[in-house]
């Protein structure tokens, strides 16, 4: 068994998720499923392994159109963990707590006390550490904007984000130790499967990767767009002949960052 599927055997899923979470209906509108009302479904989603969104609007609504945070589908959860290629006593800085399941899974594996998560929602942030806590993991969720990073902690071995972006904070980068790595889905301007971008980081300070996997998370709050936006970049993928993801790279130093196919050399246009 890989320390990944043991993480996941030990940490229950169910002690992250909030008794209040969100289902569609065939109109599209986002309803609460309050687990005291009907304790079975709340099970069933659990036990799912699908995505389950726990907050729509920013958590400023009863009902609400834009799922705003979620506990991720488990299989998106386990190709992230294992590209991250984590071992006990790394320094991991994960963007975007949510519910504070996956932190679970990273303090599983590198240890409670080499885990800092941060997270923008005070409310989601508090929702986690209490979680965290009566599961037993104590490492430091932070409540702050992930953009900076933290560097109160840094220097990290991995930098993980549990929200797209479609610019990389250099912030992330430089708290990497040279040969880290980072880990980051991706948003709309580039590959419709929004796909996941995993970077080294090098000794002169920037980080090279490319994209590895399909993804869809949702933005990080900073770097939210129109759905304008994203039909622009599937025309753009479209009229460049339809490259796979495995095609894309990104190249992020202090000057900027450059999204390239095939080589660094042939940057492309966002």
């Amino acid at each position: 068994m890989t320390v990944v599927a043991d993480a996941f055997r030990v940490v229950d899923r169910r002690a992250f998720i909030p008794d209040v979470v969100w289902v569609r209906r065939d109109d599209g509108c986002a309803v609460p499923l309050r687990r005291q009302d009907d304790p079975d479904a709340w099970e069933a989603l659990c036990a799912s392994g699908e995505s389950i969104t726990t907050q729509v609007d920013d958590g400023a609504a009863e009902k609400g159109t834009w799922s705003t945070s979620s506990s991720s589908a488990v299989h998106i959860m386990t190709t992230m963990l294992e590209a991250l290629d984590l071992a006990a006593g790394m320094r991991v800085l994960e963007v975007g707590t949510g519910t504070g399941y996956n932190a679970a899974l990273l303090a599983e594996i590198v240890g409670a006390e080499n885990v800092v998560s941060v997270e923008i929602d005070p409310g989601l942030a508090e929702q986690a550490r209490g979680s965290l806590r009566r599961s037993g993991h104590a490492e430091a969720v932070v409540t702050a904007d992930g953009g900076s990073g933290y560097p109160a902690g840094a220097p990290y071995d991995r930098v993980v984000a549990t929200a797209a972006a479609t610019e990389v904070p250099y912030a992330w980068v430089a708290q990497t130790r040279p040969g880290g790595r980072l880990l980051v889905p991706w948003g709309p301007g580039v590959h419709p499967d929004n796909p996941l971008a995993l970077l080294t980081v090098q000794d002169d300070g920037t980080a090279v990767g490319r994209f590895i996997a399909p993804a869809w998370f949702m933005p990080l709050r900073g770097q939210r767009c129109s759905a304008r936006v994203t039909a622009e970049a599937e025309e753009r993928w479209a009229r460049a002949g339809r490259p796979d993801r495995s095609r894309y790279g990104i190249s992020v130093s202090a000057g900027g960052q450059r999204v390239w196919l095939d080589s660094p050399d042939t940057p492309i246009s966002p």
